[in-house]
């Protein structure tokens, strides 16, 4: 073997060494499973828990006994309210916790039993709203490989369920509102998941064509012709799904008295403004995420429904601020729209969000440790669930220790449809309230003048209440 070839056969010997290196740097060797072997020591007690766990609800084993009877469902401060509602299988919780927010003023306006908006009316006008702004997304970003984070984004979530307070907003200034009466709820307003499916399938196909007529140096204004169509399809599925939105109705209503009005003929948007007087504009949503920097001002790009509305713009600041404005909301028969996360240490039986409901550190013999800015970075920790917050108890010194929340999972869920939130869960669980600005100080209002940072759309913690 000569010089040159000895040089070359050393090198590939040297290159294959670093391969089966790096093949097995990392890698769970033997030895080190020996290591891993020894926190589970097979004993009489690891056999007996393993017995349990692995043939019983986990929940179950965890439950905390001692913290069963320590909250009870008393509130020494309560929000006029009346009813429960139901979102069925839908993920529109943000749209029954905001008309929720606004139904109480119409029940005492009235002196009423009890009174629903539809839901319908606005969800059908939702995901036709939602269906244009994917378009629009499509269209704006058609010179960007498909590949393209925003483009991906657009083309994973085309529409969805889901939504926050502004949502709703966006909705009833541009649609007005109906009582239920007007439009009822559907098979498939209950039941939104295969709808869903048609929707988003019928929106990649069609945002795959403009994109390819973008490619192709289509004319603009061909384009929205297009669009236009496309859009058609759409209605056609939502109709077809829960009917067409009425844009005249009759309302009649009996009251507390069984006093029974008159009979009128509305508009969506005349309904809206003689029932409820309300500036949607006075609302504020406040958040606390410790994951950023507080006293900002955020916008989340795209967080919306209606291509000309407004994006989830929000003060963050901590819980211990967000509770001063909700207790003075409260004490004021104000209820507010309030999101969480609430899976986490829910026990259902009771009713009860504590973060003492289970105890999974005991049960086994290993330590969770997370805060709430850990939980979120993460991504063990989010916003999940929109409900309304109507109730608080407090101590001597008026400091919270536990707080009331209408829900909409019917009245046979938790307590009474209802659930209590210990003050302790609230400060690592709830992530936002939307307070009327006239119980924030000025000191916070101030934070809305300063020009927001914007945020992607795909920031694990901006997905949409459902």
């Amino acid at each position: 073997m000569n010089k040159i070839k000895f040089i070359t056969f050393l090198l590939l010997i040297s290159c294959f060494s670093t391969i089966s290196f790096a093949q097995t740097t990392g890698t769970i060797s033997t030895e080190m499973l020996k290591q891993i072997k020894q926190s589970y020591k097979k004993t009489s007690h690891s056999q007996a828990l393993t017995n349990a766990i692995s043939n019983n609800n986990l929940n179950s084993l965890a439950l905390n006994r001692e913290n069963i009877n320590q909250v009870d469902h008393y509130f020494k401060y309560k929000v006029k309210v009346k009813g429960i509602t139901d979102q069925k299988s839908s993920g529109r919780c943000w749209m029954f916790s905001g008309l929720n927010v606004l139904r109480p003023k119409v029940i005492e306006k009235y002196n009423l039993n009890n009174f629903e908006f539809s839901k319908s009316h606005l969800f059908f006008w939702d995901q036709l709203e939602k269906a244009n702004l994917f378009l629009e997304i499509i269209i704006k970003t058609a010179n960007k490989p498909i590949d393209d984070r925003t483009v991906q984004w657009a083309f994973k979530y085309p529409i969805n369920d889901g939504g926050v307070w502004n949502s709703l907003a966006n909705l009833l200034e541009k649609y007005g509102a109906v009582p239920k009466s007007a439009m009822s709820e559907t098979h498939s307003s209950n039941n939104t998941r295969y709808m869903g499916k048609i929707l988003n399938t019928k929106l990649r196909e069609q945002g795959l064509e403009l994109r390819e007529m973008i490619a192709n140096k289509t004319k603009a204004n061909k384009v929205e012709i297009r669009k236009v169509e496309m859009l058609g399809d759409i209605y056609k599925i939502l109709a077809y799904n829960m009917g067409e939105p009425p844009t005249e109705f009759t309302w009649r209503y009996t009251n507390a008295k069984d006093s029974t009005s008159e009979e009128k003929t509305y508009t969506p948007k005349s309904f809206l403004k003689e029932v409820l007087d309300v500036n949607l504009n006075d609302y504020v949503l406040l958040m606390d995420d410790p994951s950023r920097p507080y006293n900002k001002l955020y916008e989340i790009q795209y967080d919306r429904n209606v291509q000309e509305g407004k994006n989830w713009v929000y003060i963050n600041i901590p819980a211990s601020e967000i509770k001063k404005f909700a207790l003075e909301s409260i004490k004021n028969n104000e209820a507010m729209y309030f999101s969480c996360d609430v899976g986490k240490q829910l026990n259902k039986d009771a009713g009860l969000l504590s973060i003492d409901n289970y105890d999974y550190s005991s049960l086994y013999n290993i330590d969770f440790g997370m805060n709430k800015k850990e939980r979120i970075l993460s991504r063990q920790s989010g916003s999940s669930h929109g409900m309304v917050l109507v109730g608080v108890d407090v101590d001597k010194s008026e400091n919270p220790t536990k707080w009331l929340i209408e829900n909409s999972w019917g009245i046979k869920a938790a307590h009474n449809g209802y659930l209590t939130a210990t003050d302790k869960w609230f400060d690592e669980y709830m992530f936002r309230v939307v307070v009327d600005k006239k119980f924030v100080d000025a000191k916070t209002l101030k934070i809305l003048k300063q020009e927001p940072t914007l945020l992607p759309p795909w920031d694990p913690m901006f997905t949409p209440d459902n």
